[in-house]
Protein backbone atom coordinates (compact mmCIF):
# COMPACT_ATOMS: atom_id res chain seq x y z
CA UNK A 1 0.00 0.00 0.00
CA UNK A 2 1.33 3.24 -0.84
CA UNK A 3 0.57 6.26 1.64
CA UNK A 4 -1.14 8.86 -0.95
CA UNK A 5 -3.45 8.31 -4.05
CA UNK A 6 -3.70 11.33 -6.40
CA UNK A 7 -5.84 11.23 -9.15
CA UNK A 8 -5.18 13.46 -11.73
CA UNK A 9 -1.93 15.08 -13.70
CA UNK A 10 -2.61 19.09 -13.88
CA UNK A 11 -1.56 21.50 -12.12
CA UNK A 12 -3.02 20.73 -8.62
CA UNK A 13 -1.97 16.98 -8.71
CA UNK A 14 1.78 17.97 -9.79
CA UNK A 15 0.99 20.56 -6.25
CA UNK A 16 -0.17 17.64 -4.07
CA UNK A 17 2.35 15.39 -5.51
CA UNK A 18 5.84 17.54 -5.04
CA UNK A 19 3.96 18.38 -1.14
CA UNK A 20 3.80 14.64 -0.54
CA UNK A 21 6.61 13.44 -1.73
CA UNK A 22 8.19 16.09 0.25
CA UNK A 23 6.88 14.80 3.23
CA UNK A 24 8.73 11.38 2.35
CA UNK A 25 5.52 10.09 1.43
CA UNK A 26 4.93 7.47 -1.78
CA UNK A 27 2.83 8.01 -4.31
CA UNK A 28 0.42 6.72 -6.41
CA UNK A 29 -0.79 8.78 -9.27
CA UNK A 30 -3.49 7.85 -11.47
CA UNK A 31 -4.51 9.60 -14.91
CA UNK A 32 -8.37 10.47 -15.81
CA UNK A 33 -7.14 7.84 -18.91
CA UNK A 34 -4.10 8.49 -20.39
CA UNK A 35 -1.23 6.78 -18.40
CA UNK A 36 1.58 8.45 -20.33
CA UNK A 37 0.19 11.70 -19.10
CA UNK A 38 1.11 10.17 -15.27
CA UNK A 39 4.01 8.35 -16.14
CA UNK A 40 5.48 11.87 -17.46
CA UNK A 41 4.62 13.65 -14.35
CA UNK A 42 6.54 10.92 -12.42
CA UNK A 43 9.62 10.94 -14.43
CA UNK A 44 9.38 15.18 -14.00
CA UNK A 45 8.59 14.22 -9.92
CA UNK A 46 11.18 11.99 -8.97
CA UNK A 47 10.29 10.08 -5.73
CA UNK A 48 8.46 6.91 -5.17
CA UNK A 49 5.31 7.59 -7.52
CA UNK A 50 3.73 4.44 -9.09
CA UNK A 51 1.39 5.39 -12.18
CA UNK A 52 -1.67 4.00 -13.10
CA UNK A 53 -5.57 5.10 -14.46
CA UNK A 54 -8.25 5.74 -12.98
CA UNK A 55 -10.44 2.36 -12.40
CA UNK A 56 -7.12 0.92 -11.26
CA UNK A 57 -7.07 -0.48 -7.29
CA UNK A 58 -6.47 2.96 -5.22
CA UNK A 59 -3.57 1.68 -2.73
CA UNK A 60 -2.88 4.68 -1.04
CA UNK A 61 -4.79 5.63 2.64
CA UNK A 62 -4.80 8.67 1.55
CA UNK A 63 -7.12 9.33 -1.46
CA UNK A 64 -6.54 12.94 -2.81
CA UNK A 65 -8.69 13.66 -6.47
CA UNK A 66 -7.31 16.74 -7.91
CA UNK A 67 -10.08 16.91 -10.14
CA UNK A 68 -13.61 19.40 -9.95
CA UNK A 69 -16.26 18.83 -7.81
CA UNK A 70 -18.52 17.05 -10.81
CA UNK A 71 -15.64 14.85 -11.54
CA UNK A 72 -15.29 14.10 -7.63
CA UNK A 73 -18.30 12.58 -7.55
CA UNK A 74 -17.92 10.47 -10.75
CA UNK A 75 -15.04 8.85 -8.58
CA UNK A 76 -16.46 7.65 -5.53
CA UNK A 77 -19.00 6.41 -7.30
CA UNK A 78 -16.96 4.37 -9.20
CA UNK A 79 -14.91 2.88 -6.81
CA UNK A 80 -17.89 2.17 -4.33
CA UNK A 81 -17.19 0.46 -1.49
CA UNK A 82 -13.53 -0.07 -2.22
CA UNK A 83 -12.98 3.55 -0.65
CA UNK A 84 -14.55 2.14 2.81
CA UNK A 85 -11.37 2.81 5.69
CA UNK A 86 -9.67 5.47 3.51
CA UNK A 87 -8.83 8.84 4.30
CA UNK A 88 -10.43 11.20 0.93
CA UNK A 89 -9.28 14.46 0.64
CA UNK A 90 -11.80 16.78 -0.78
CA UNK A 91 -10.14 19.67 -2.39
CA UNK A 92 -12.98 21.41 -4.47
CA UNK A 93 -14.16 24.50 -4.73
CA UNK A 94 -17.76 23.65 -6.84
CA UNK A 95 -17.96 27.24 -8.04
CA UNK A 96 -21.50 27.43 -9.78
CA UNK A 97 -19.25 28.40 -13.74
CA UNK A 98 -22.37 29.31 -15.45
CA UNK A 99 -22.70 32.48 -13.36
CA UNK A 100 -19.46 32.52 -11.59
CA UNK A 101 -21.75 34.38 -8.64
CA UNK A 102 -21.37 31.73 -5.85
CA UNK A 103 -21.15 27.94 -5.78
CA UNK A 104 -22.99 24.99 -7.07
CA UNK A 105 -24.28 23.57 -3.78
CA UNK A 106 -26.91 24.41 -1.39
CA UNK A 107 -25.93 27.04 1.36
CA UNK A 108 -26.83 24.55 3.88
CA UNK A 109 -24.03 21.69 2.48
CA UNK A 110 -21.17 21.89 0.45
CA UNK A 111 -19.15 20.00 -1.49
CA UNK A 112 -17.70 17.53 0.97
CA UNK A 113 -21.17 16.89 2.68
CA UNK A 114 -22.14 15.79 -0.61
CA UNK A 115 -19.73 13.43 -1.09
CA UNK A 116 -19.58 11.80 2.37
CA UNK A 117 -22.96 11.55 1.59
CA UNK A 118 -21.98 8.80 -1.50
CA UNK A 119 -18.87 7.39 -0.15
CA UNK A 120 -18.12 5.27 2.56
CA UNK A 121 -14.96 6.62 2.88
CA UNK A 122 -14.09 9.54 6.08
CA UNK A 123 -13.68 12.20 3.95
CA UNK A 124 -11.77 15.42 5.09
CA UNK A 125 -12.07 19.08 3.61
CA UNK A 126 -8.29 20.41 2.81
CA UNK A 127 -5.47 21.98 0.43
CA UNK A 128 -9.21 24.11 -1.33
CA UNK A 129 -7.78 27.25 -0.19
CA UNK A 130 -4.25 27.20 -1.62
CA UNK A 131 -3.33 26.99 -5.53
CA UNK A 132 -1.50 24.60 -7.29
CA UNK A 133 1.68 27.03 -7.64
CA UNK A 134 1.86 28.15 -3.80
CA UNK A 135 1.43 24.16 -2.94
CA UNK A 136 4.46 23.51 -5.06
CA UNK A 137 6.67 26.47 -3.76
CA UNK A 138 5.12 25.42 -0.16
CA UNK A 139 4.99 29.35 0.59
CA UNK A 140 4.23 32.83 -0.77
CA UNK A 141 6.80 35.67 -0.14
CA UNK A 142 8.17 33.64 2.76
CA UNK A 143 5.49 32.34 4.21
CA UNK A 144 4.31 29.46 5.05
CA UNK A 145 0.86 28.10 3.71
CA UNK A 146 -1.93 27.53 5.71
CA UNK A 147 -4.20 24.45 4.76
CA UNK A 148 -7.61 24.70 6.70
CA UNK A 149 -9.07 21.35 7.60
CA UNK A 150 -12.78 20.24 8.65
CA UNK A 151 -13.21 16.60 9.19
CA UNK A 152 -15.81 14.80 11.34
CA UNK A 153 -13.69 11.76 11.87
CA UNK A 154 -10.53 12.09 13.83
CA UNK A 155 -8.30 10.41 13.26
CA UNK A 156 -8.62 10.68 9.24
CA UNK A 157 -8.03 14.89 10.49
CA UNK A 158 -5.16 14.05 12.14
CA UNK A 159 -3.97 11.63 9.23
CA UNK A 160 -4.45 15.09 7.27
CA UNK A 161 -3.19 17.01 9.55
CA UNK A 162 -0.25 15.15 9.94
CA UNK A 163 0.78 15.10 5.76
CA UNK A 164 0.45 18.84 5.92
CA UNK A 165 2.63 19.04 8.27
CA UNK A 166 5.36 16.72 7.28
CA UNK A 167 5.06 18.78 3.67
CA UNK A 168 6.01 21.83 6.03
CA UNK A 169 2.53 23.43 6.00
CA UNK A 170 1.13 24.69 8.62
CA UNK A 171 -2.28 23.06 9.47
CA UNK A 172 -5.13 24.49 10.86
CA UNK A 173 -7.93 22.37 11.94
CA UNK A 174 -11.07 24.94 11.33
CA UNK A 175 -13.89 22.52 12.74
CA UNK A 176 -16.19 19.77 11.90
CA UNK A 177 -16.72 18.98 7.89
CA UNK A 178 -20.00 21.60 8.39
CA UNK A 179 -16.96 24.12 8.51
CA UNK A 180 -16.46 22.86 4.87
CA UNK A 181 -18.77 25.29 4.00
CA UNK A 182 -17.22 28.18 5.10
CA UNK A 183 -14.09 26.77 3.40
CA UNK A 184 -15.36 26.60 0.28
CA UNK A 185 -16.65 30.16 0.33
CA UNK A 186 -13.32 31.26 1.60
CA UNK A 187 -12.00 29.04 -1.61
CA UNK A 188 -14.32 30.71 -4.13
CA UNK A 189 -12.95 34.55 -2.55
CA UNK A 190 -9.67 33.56 -3.41
CA UNK A 191 -10.35 32.61 -6.43
CA UNK A 192 -12.51 35.72 -7.51
CA UNK A 193 -9.46 37.68 -6.48
CA UNK A 194 -6.90 36.08 -8.97
CA UNK A 195 -9.64 35.93 -11.72
CA UNK A 196 -10.02 40.07 -11.35
CA UNK A 197 -7.42 41.45 -13.64
CA UNK A 198 -7.71 45.18 -12.00
CA UNK A 199 -6.18 42.88 -9.29
CA UNK A 200 -2.52 41.88 -10.48
CA UNK A 201 -1.34 41.59 -7.47
CA UNK A 202 -3.20 38.67 -7.14
CA UNK A 203 -2.60 36.29 -9.76
CA UNK A 204 -2.79 32.76 -9.17
CA UNK A 205 -0.09 33.05 -6.17
CA UNK A 206 -1.45 34.60 -3.45
CA UNK A 207 -2.46 32.68 -0.22
CA UNK A 208 -4.54 32.68 2.94
CA UNK A 209 -2.95 32.97 6.43
CA UNK A 210 -3.87 33.23 9.68
CA UNK A 211 -1.55 34.70 11.68
CA UNK A 212 -1.66 33.99 15.71
CA UNK A 213 -1.10 37.15 18.08
CA UNK A 214 2.56 36.75 19.90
Amino acid sequence: MTDITIIGTGNMARGLAVRALAAGKNVQLLAHEDKSKADALAAELGGQVATGVLGDTVTGSIVMPAVYFDAAKDIVSRYGESLEGKVYVDITNPVDFSTFEGLSVRADSSAAEELQKITPAKVVKAFNTAFAATLGAGEVDGQQLDVLIAGDDESAVASVSGFASAAGLTPIVVGPLRRARQLEQAGFLNILLSANEQLPQFQWNSALRFIPAA
